[in-house]
């Protein structure tokens, strides 16, 4: 019987983030994971993160993982990788590595195993070529290998629309992006940017068939009726050959389950759940949960509750206690309701409650509507347009997300509390710098100059693709729809390294193009 202080299971971001505050009061932790390498998700994020900079805003994912492993090696934690624990009984763990089986007695637990992807069932889908979303992003992200050259995306929340993005970027045509609801279910700043680049949304479709006699030869969609039944007739093929699932997350519970712990059934957190507190603290003593194996949420969040359990288990383990203790939760409570207000914050498990969902935004289609732009407090008037270069905050809903007000040297953008509100653009503080356009972790602003030219305005935007385009080249300009609409000349390419691969792209443009032009068309010289 090996002994431990804190058993923290699972090396994700919940889990790493748990050592890590746990390990700075001083516990002696032990982690267990079963892949070979830690990090979980992270390594296979290579967007930036929303938030504040308290989250780690704007940073990519891998980096993130890079120094959460840093600190973990400087604090003392050992990692055991390859490590699977496939028991639990109160804070006694069952672990195979290597073919043997041992077993560990703990003073605390906490579980962060994460969840799984969920699966889709229809006629073709054990072909070769059909796969989890995660799994194209494991195959694009880490092992620097294309699934597929012409990919159909299934599921339009947050992990399709970015999966979809990212095989964009690593060289693979997106044919399509398919949802069964009449909206999207993700962030409209991740389906902006894959509208942008062209990529049509099948909204209130389905798959109904995968064809191919060895492998995905191509895909057969078909539209729904407002009962979510197939309509006849209505059916759609697209050559493809590859299909990714994106349909949810599981919380991967068992363990919990395993060792008696209560459990709640939740579906807006993605299934059974184990009951907590607001210290994350199970209903057995002593053991605790954090991240997704309690309620899906984004890796911002997963992190703050593993640094909420990493001291809760220091408290119970006599490390840090009274106002010391109360104070560090409470600053830690404070940075996740920031994560979670907001539309898609429809999750408080915190105080095992789950709020009403809120309806602002949910009927998003891809591109924001004109009523919504013409509302938008970061889009300046038609009198500020005429006078100079100025930032375009094409920002319609409430994300957390801050960076755009941290980064600005004239204080012109402000976004406050919560950091979900939406950003309000001061524009006549504003002097069209272009800081927040590769600052933006949505890829939302852009900045517009009517007065470049007599007869041309220069619209700045974001671009991650390779190859990059030449300044002086000709190119073909898109609007928000992702149609090419005019050409336009590459004036400059600002490619700063503070900005981590997000380059700035200034494209002079006809004039009256000015608020259509959003982008450039990947690969679109002339």
């Amino acid at each position: 019987m090996n002994k431990v202080e804190l058993a923290v299971i699972g090396a994700g971001p919940a889990g790493l983030a748990a050592a890590i505050e746990a390990a700075q009061l001083g516990v002696k932790v032990v982690v267990f994971d079963e892949n070979a390498q830690p990090g979980g998700q992270l390594f296979k994020q290579i967007h930036k993160f929303f938030g504040s900079r308290e989250h780690r805003a704007g940073t990519r994912g891998f980096r993130i993982g890079q120094e959460l492993l840093a600190q973990t090696e400087e604090l003392g934690v050992k990692v055991n990788l390859g490590s699977t624990v496939f028991g639990l009984d109160k804070r006694n763990l069952w672990v195979l590595k290597e073919g043997k089986t041992e077993v560990y007695q703990a003073d605390a637990v906490i579980v962060a195993a994460g969840a799984s992807e969920n699966a889709l069932a229809f006629p073709g889908s054990t072909l070769p070529g059909v796969m989890t979303a995660g799994a194209a992003q494991t195959f694009i992200n880490l092992h620097r290998v294309l699934p597929g050259k012409k990919v159909l995306m299934v599921g339009s929340g947050n992990v399709g629309l970015i999966v979809s993005y990212q095989l964009m970027q690593a060289g693979a045509e997106v044919v399509g992006l398919v949802e069964a609801a009449p909206s999207i279910g993700g962030y409209g700043v991740h389906a902006a940017k894959i509208k942008r680049a062209g990529v049509p949304l099948f909204l209130g479709h389905t798959i109904a068939e995968a064809i191919g006699e060895h492998q995905v030869e191509s895909a057969v969609l078909t539209k729904l009726n407002e009962s979510f039944q197939p309509i006849p007739g209505s059916e759609i093929t697209l050559e493809v050959d590859t299909i990714c699932i994106a349909v949810g997350l599981t919380p991967m519970m068992e363990l919990a389950r395993m060792a008696g712990a209560e459990l709640k059934y939740v579906p807006k957190l993605g299934g059974h759940v184990p009951v907590n507190n607001d210290n994350m603290e199970t209903s057995i003593t002593g053991m605790f949960v954090a991240g997704d194996v309690c309620g899906v949420e984004e890796a911002s969040s997963a992190m703050e509750e593993g640094r909420l359990a990493g001291v809760t288990a220091a408290e119970y383990l006599k490390h840090i206690a009274g106002k010391a203790a109360a104070d560090r939760k409470a600053l830690i409570r404070e940075q996740l309701s920031a994560i979670r207000n907001g539309t898609f914050g429809n999750k408080e498990h915190l105080k095992d409650k789950v709020k009403e969902e809120n309806t602002l935004g949910l009927r998003f289609s891809g591109t924001p509507s004109k009523d919504e732009l013409d509302s938008c407090p970061g889009v300046p008037s038609e009198g500020r347009l005429a006078k100079g270069p100025v930032a375009v905050i094409e920002c319609v809903q409430e994300i957390p997300c801050n960076p755009c007000e941290q980064v600005c040297p004239k204080g012109a953008i402000k976004v406050g509390k919560p950091i979900t509100s939406l950003p309000q653009l001061t524009e006549n503080a504003c002097n069209g710098c272009a800081s927040c356009v590769t600052a933006c972790p949505g890829l939302a602003i852009v900045t517009v100059d009517r007065t470049y030219d007599e007869n041309k305005a220069l619209v700045t935007f974001p671009y991650e693709y390779l190859p990059l385009p030449e300044t002086g080249a000709t190119v073909h300009a898109v609007n928000r729809q992702g149609e090419r609409i005019c050409y336009g000349q590459v004036v400059k390419v600002r490619n700063n390294k503070k900005a981590d691969g997000t380059v700035a792209i200034s494209l002079a443009v006809p004039e009256e193009y000015a608020m259509e032009v959003r982008s450039m068309a990947k690969g679109g010289t002339k």
